[in-house]
């Protein structure tokens, strides 16, 4: 599956038939209109930064108004970066840490779904380029985890990601034509990734797209995930690199 270049912010911003506002606004805001502008950027001035207690109380009151569903108890701590909020859910009880990242930007995807009684850690992305990101209920992510998705990242009902965890469905790219720069050149999927029930990521673990890890697994840290891993297993290591010049053949 191949998407193009214009999914991407670096994209948009190149742009040069489109205005500031504009740009801003479908980055950003993801809807068109005034009125809903104005509250994205009210919002964000004065709620999304506040402190204390008084911070929890006010997103609690004037998040809804962006969020296309939020649930009961759901709790915000400060200076999160919100992306087209009206495509985003957030389950009951859930509570999204200061500094967190929730973007669920694009044209046609469904966007980011987290379930009831979720945790997302201190400075953790959540990130869609033309894609969507499904978290299942009782999932802990960790603090600085990066979840990007082109395609489709879904993880099952009580995952734990452990720190600096990062996963990427999409965002390879061809590099055949030498001519083109690689940013420039299709970006390819290999189908998303799938992470069954009760699966534990360890710290600073890598999953690549295509990859799925089955139920009751446990990767070790450091580990990068480059082929599916059946149910109940445990699992461990990094590939050993290889380098050769794009001019020759690979070996």
């Amino acid at each position: 599956m191949n998407k193009d270049f214009s999914a991407s912010i670096h994209k948009e911003l190149l742009n040069e038939k489109k205005s500031l506002i504009p740009k801003y606004g479908q980055i950003f805001v993801g809807k068109k209109g005034f009125f809903r502008m104005a509250v994205y950027e009210l919002v964000n001035w004065f709620v999304t930064p506040m402190p204390g207690a008084l911070g929890f109380f006010l997103r609690k009151v004037f998040y809804p108004l962006l969020f296309r569903k939020i649930g009961k108890g759901v709790v915000f701590g400060k200076n999160i970066t919100i992306r087209h909020p009206h495509k985003i859910e957030i389950g009951a009880r859930t509570f999204i840490d200061d500094f967190a990242v929730l973007d669920a930007k694009g044209e046609s995807n469904e966007g980011i779904r987290i379930g009831e009684n979720a945790y997302i850690g201190r400075n953790t992305i959540l990130s869609c380029k033309e894609g969507s990101i499904h978290i299942g209920d009782f999932c802990n992510i960790s603090a600085n985890c990066t979840l990007l998705s082109e395609t489709e990242i879904r993880l099952g009902p009580y995952c734990f990601l452990a720190g600096n965890c990062y996963l990427v469905a999409g965002g390879n790219h061809s590099f055949d034509d030498l001519s083109v720069p690689i940013m420039l050149q299709p970006s390819v999927s290999k189908g998303g990734i799938r992470i069954g029930e009760d699966v534990w990521l360890a710290a600073g673990i890598i999953v690549l797209d295509g990859v799925s890890i089955e139920r009751s697994s446990v990767v070790g840290a450091g580990s990068v995930v480059t082929a599916s891993i059946p149910e109940f297993s445990m699992a461990r290591g990094a590939r050993q690199m290889k380098i050769w010049n794009r001019r020759d053949q690979k070996p």
